[in-house]
């Protein structure tokens, strides 16, 4: 599968990485690019491994809010 989340807080490179980490920390997620000029995030995952909302919540438990 894959998704783009709009995650709204980013501001600057750290916060790029903390998301890109974050996100390629889940076993089942095998892309991660993160647009931090335009706050969208594409995950390319396997749904039989982690669902969309696990990775969603991770990002926010970081500080940040995706918007659905």
């Amino acid at each position: 599968m894959q998704a783009t989340l709009e995650v709204q807080g980013m501001t600057c490179e750290n916060c790029e990485t903390k998301v890109k980490q974050t996100l390629e920390s889940f076993t089942g997620v095998t892309g991660v690019e993160v647009h931090l000029n335009t706050g969208s995030v594409d995950v390319i995952y396997d749904e039989a491994e982690v669902k969309l909302s696990e990775l969603r919540q991770a990002v926010e438990a970081k500080g940040y809010r995706v918007v659905v």
